[in-house]
């Protein structure tokens, strides 16, 4: 059989943007078949489709249906690229543990899943706990995994507290592994992280670039 077309970032991009949930499951068909760089294709293909979605949403060009669509087709791509993934990093060791959830009383997702999807294809190992987490099973998790980071979003102002809160359960925990907290959201600001304690993130493409810092 001839080489496969790789299919190209282009490609990728437009159909998160278009929210074509079937195309992007092809697309990420063809990537693992082709033999094309998983990594690439997700941090320069179907990661740029996604963040364009966000934008349109934050300039009122998109709705929620757009949005959903939008995270819908990133999140069938994933899947079937995450397996490749996991096999590409079997060999060498995650470069962290990472617990990450939407705090108590927020249920968004869609940003706090594409710093999941980052993560992970950036070689950490990543626990997602989803959204409305509460302060005890974001600390009961990271104990029982030793996660070195806990990351922690809250798209709300009304829910930012309770990332103070985290910080300060995370404080007083078990000393022997502390994880590093990580925090982001739209409300969220490198001043109220330094205030309770925490790192912070303005977008997904940061929060992959500041867990490296925190651990490295």
């Amino acid at each position: 059989m001839g080489a496969m077309n790789h299919p190209s970032h282009a490609e990728m991009s437009a159909a998160v943007i278009e929210g074509r949930i079937e195309r992007a499951r092809d697309i990420a068909r063809s990537v693992i078949a082709s033999g094309a760089d998983v990594v690439a294709a997700i941090e320069s293909g179907f990661a740029p489709g996604i963040r364009r979605v966000g934008e349109l949403w934050e300039e009122g060009e998109y709705f929620l249906p757009e949005l959903v669509q939008g995270a819908e087709a990133m999140k069938a791509a994933m899947e079937i690229l995450r397996p490749a993934l996991k096999a590409g990093s079997a060999a060498r060791a995650p470069k962290g543990r990472i617990v990450i959830g939407t705090v108590r009383g927020d249920l968004h997702d869609i940003g706090k899943g594409l710093v999941a999807t980052l993560l992970a294809a950036s070689g950490f190992e990543v626990h997602d706990l989803g959204n409305d987490v509460a302060v005890e099973e974001f600390v009961a998790r990271a104990d029982q995994l030793g996660a070195d980071i806990v990351a922690a979003s809250a798209l709300l102002t009304t829910t930012m507290t309770v990332q103070r809160d985290l910080a300060r359960a995370l404080a007083a925990g078990r000393p022997a592994k502390r994880p590093r907290l990580l925090i982001g959201g739209a409300p969220t600001t490198p001043a109220w992280a330094a205030e309770i304690g925490a790192a912070h993130a303005e977008n997904a493409h940061r929060a992959v670039r500041v867990a490296e810092g925190l651990l490295g």
